[in-house]
């Protein structure tokens, strides 16, 4: 019976079988491949807990592993299943000394890990969104408060928003949320995002900011904080619900993130809002959720030079 808890996880997936039954269901639901030519024609090599394809080629043989988020890892199926439920599972997140802790690895390993797995889950551009649209950005960084006196002094130079890295979102009621690290909140940057994620004609509803001005292509309504919150159907709620989410997670559990890395964290969190309900409204399950998040790590990959700067990433640049 496949796992529904974290306890019920940490006991199926410590059986190799399991793990591979389990992954194999979900990767190959039509039998195994081969992930360089595609070829069925392969052969389960028990005693290496991996397929030889008997195609000709080089590098024949393949594992769960391979072109997927854990490829040339040499961590466990075992440990990755469970660091993998917890990321996904827990809803403000969990620290790498957390994961440190709970599956024996190291934490710069399980950093590591984390990465890995919360570029998993960034679901891309996709198609528009339409309907009603809201519109939000927040500032994201460090509270000076939380900070160490000779920390503080090199990190916070003013106030406000100064010293913190700008976020933006755009969530369809009922729909998806999309979240973006931006250079600024000026005109160009913002309504730039909207036009790119955002289906003319949609009802957009912003905060009173001057940057959103200028949105004739769509319903736009806005509503002044300076003066309320709500106005019937025009708010930014859904948002602030997020954002509050984020700096939940970041100042909670994370305490500290690098403005260079924010961009995985909202992917992480955007997901897991994204997916708090199934088709028909109702709470997803942890092992529901889960399931669809092992069906995302194939065909990406987060090497280390790319995680700490040494190669460009593409998804931080866009």
């Amino acid at each position: 019976m496949e796992p529904t808890t974290l306890q019920e996880a940490i006991v199926y997936f410590g059986d190799p079988a399991n793990c591979r039954e389990y992954v194999v269901a979900r990767r190959w639901a039509e039998g195994v491949e081969c992930p360089k030519c595609g070829s069925k024609d392969v052969l389960f090599l028990e005693k290496y807990n991996r397929w030889h394809c008997r195609a000709k080629h080089a590098a024949p043989q393949f594992t769960m592993k391979t072109g997927s988020i854990m490829e040339d890892s040499p961590i466990g199926l075992d440990k990755w299943m469970t660091a993998m439920w917890q990321i996904v599972n827990c809803k403000n997140g969990i620290s790498s000394y957390e994961v440190h802790r709970a599956i024996g690895v190291t934490q710069k390993t399980a950093w590591f890990m984390d990465h890995r797995i919360r570029f998993m889950l960034n679901m891309g551009p996709g198609e528009k969104l339409s309907g009603h649209v809201e519109a939000d950005e927040t500032f994201v960084g460090g509270k000076a408060r939380n900070m160490d006196a000779d920390k503080k002094a090199v990190k916070i130079t003013g106030t406000g928003g100064k010293d913190k890295t700008a976020v933006m979102g755009i969530l369809e009621r009922g729909g998806k949320d999309r979240t973006k690290v931006i250079d600024s909140r000026k005109k160009k940057a913002l309504q730039g995002e909207v036009r790119h994620h955002v289906e003319a004609g949609s009802a957009l509803y912003t905060d009173a900011l001057k940057s959103y001005e200028g949105l004739d292509e769509f319903q736009h309504q806005v509503v002044d904080h300076a003066v309320e919150y709500v106005r019937g159907n025009v708010h930014t709620n859904g948002l602030e619900n997020f954002w509050s989410l984020v700096k939940r997670q970041i100042n909670g559990t994370y305490i500290s993130v690098e403005p260079f890395h924010l961009f995985r964290y909202l992917d992480e969190q955007a997901w897991r809002y994204n997916h708090r309900k199934g088709a028909d409204g109702e709470p997803l399950k942890d092992g529901e959720r889960f399931d669809l998040a092992v069906r995302l790590m194939v065909g990406k990959r987060l090497t280390w030079d790319v995680l700490t700067g040494k190669e460009a990433d593409e998804r931080a640049a866009s």
